[in-house]
């Protein structure tokens, strides 16, 4: 199953994600398909940039988003 999740980029004690889409077997930091988006935790309010029709194109073709980016994604006005 191709899920969209997110990958740790960040050093230690000051994470930073890309919101990737990638096979469900693969390990959270390793192979993907292609990368939609960025969150940065740390900023003050924290920044999340998402390309919108890029998630739709996924979501359309079955990918189903983790909890986590699931709650990303509504934040950012992409999906309800």
């Amino acid at each position: 199953m191709v899920k969209i999740r997110l990958k740790r980029i960040g050093a230690k004690k000051k994470p930073f994600y890309r919101i990737i889409v990638a096979d469900g077997r693969s390990p959270r930091d390793g192979k993907f398909i292609e990368q939609v988006g960025t969150y940065d935790p740390l900023a003050n309010p924290s920044k999340i940039n998402v390309d919108a029709e890029k998630v739709q194109k996924w979501i359309g073709n079955g990918a189903q988003p983790t909890d986590t980016v699931k709650k990303l994604l509504k934040i950012a006005g992409v999906t309800e």
